[in-house]
C-alpha cells in the first residue's frame, strides 16, 4: 500500500480542524484539493476512512491510518530539525495530548512550558479515566490517564498521585456539618461537581455515607472555576492538595481522616520520536517534583 504524504496530511489536518473547510485553511489549499486528496486516501486504503459529520468523525480504519499519518509526521518534523536545524513552523511538530483538567490546572502546563517553540502542544482536556480512550482512538500520542494498563501500541509509566480531601468554606462547614461530617449532613449539605463523569464525590460520599446517599449537586466543569465555586461557599468539593495550597487560609478540610487518592500515569504511543521523548522527560521529572510519590509526605 502506497500512501501520499500529503493525503496524510489531508486526513490529519481535517480531524483537528473537524471540516475540510479548516482543513483547507490550515494546509494554504482549497477545499476541493482536500476532498480530492481524501478521496485518493480512501481509494489507496480500501476503506472508509471518515465520516461526514460536522465535526467529521473518524472511522475505525480512519483511527489507524490517522495513527500513521501522526507518526509520519512527527518523524519528518524530528529529521528535518536534525538535518538543517530549521526552526521554521512547518518544522515544529504538534503533539496532540489528553490530560485530566486538574493536572493540567497545577503541573503539567508549568512542565510543557520549557519546550514551547521547539514543539507545539494539541491539548485535549478529559477525565483521567477517559483519557485513554483518546490514545485508542488515535486522536492523541500521549495521555495522563488513571490506568496503568498501556493501550495496545503505547508505554505506561506511573507518574504519581493526588490527593483530594472533602473541603469547604469555615461557614459553610458551620452551617452544614454543625455536628461533623455525619451521612445526615452529607445527604443534604450541597456538593460541588466537576462533570458527570468526575467520581471523586460520590467515591467519597458512598464511603462515608452509603450508596443512596444523593445530596443536591452544582456542575462546575472547569478546575479553576471549580475550586472558585467551592472557595465562595457554593458547596463542598473534593480538592486536590494541589489546588488547595493556594487557597488553604479560604477552605477547611471537612474530614481529615478522609482522602480520595487518584495515581496518575503517563501513556504514549512506542514511538521514537525526539520529540515525544523530550516531553516524557519533562512530565517525568515535574511529577517526581509535583505529585505524591510512594514513601512521601502525605503517603
Amino acid at each position: 500500500m502506497d500512501l501520499d504524504l500529503a493525503q496524510l496530511r489531508a486526513l490529519d489536518a481535517t480531524v483537528r480542524g473537524g471540516t475540510l473547510e479548516a482543513a483547507a485553511r490550515a494546509l494554504h489549499v482549497t477545499p476541493s484539493a482536500i476532498s480530492q486528496r481524501l478521496r485518493a486516501l480512501e481509494v489507496a486504503t480500501g476503506r472508509i476512512l471518515l465520516v461526514r459529520t460536522r465535526p467529521v468523525q473518524a472511522t475505525e480504519s480512519g483511527q489507524a491510518v490517522l495513527r500513521l499519518a501522526r507518526q509520519v509526521d512527527l518523524l519528518t518534523a524530528d529529521v528535518a530539525r536534525e538535518l538543517g536545524g530549521d526552526p521554521s513552523p512547518e518544522h515544529v511538530p504538534t503533539l496532540p495530548i489528553a490530560v485530566n483538567a486538574d493536572s493540567m490546572a497545577t503541573w503539567v502546563l508549568p512542565a510543557l512550558t520549557p519546550l514551547a517553540g521547539d514543539v507545539c502542544f494539541d491539548l485535549y482536556r478529559e477525565d483521567q479515566g477517559h483519557t485513554s480512550a483518546l490514545l485508542r482512538a488515535g486522536t492523541v500520542m500521549a495521555a495522563v490517564t488513571a490506568d496503568a494498563e498501556p493501550v495496545p501500541g503505547c508505554t505506561s509509566t506511573r507518574l504519581g498521585g493526588m490527593r483530594y480531601r472533602p473541603m469547604a468554606t469555615p461557614g459553610f462547614a458551620r452551617r452544614w456539618f454543625p455536628a461533623g461530617v455525619t451521612p445526615e449532613a452529607l445527604a443534604s449539605a450541597p456538593v460541588v461537581v466537576f462533570d458527570r463523569r468526575d467520581d471523586l464525590q460520590h467515591r467519597y460520599l458512598h464511603a462515608r455515607a452509603g450508596d443512596d446517599v444523593a445530596p443536591p449537586a452544582h456542575y462546575v466543569p472547569a478546575a479553576a472555576d471549580y475550586v472558585a465555586a467551592v472557595t465562595l461557599g457554593l458547596g463542598w468539593g473534593m480538592v486536590p492538595d494541589q489546588q488547595a495550597r493556594g487557597v488553604t487560609a479560604e477552605l477547611v478540610v471537612l474530614d481529615p481522616a478522609a482522602a480520595v487518592d487518584v495515581v496518575l500515569y503517563w501513556q504514549q504511543w512506542r514511538l521514537r520520536s525526539t520529540a515525544l521523548d523530550r516531553v516524557r522527560e519533562a512530565v517525568l521529572a515535574a511529577a517526581v517534583r509535583d505529585l505524591d510519590q510512594p514513601g512521601g509526605p502525605g503517603r
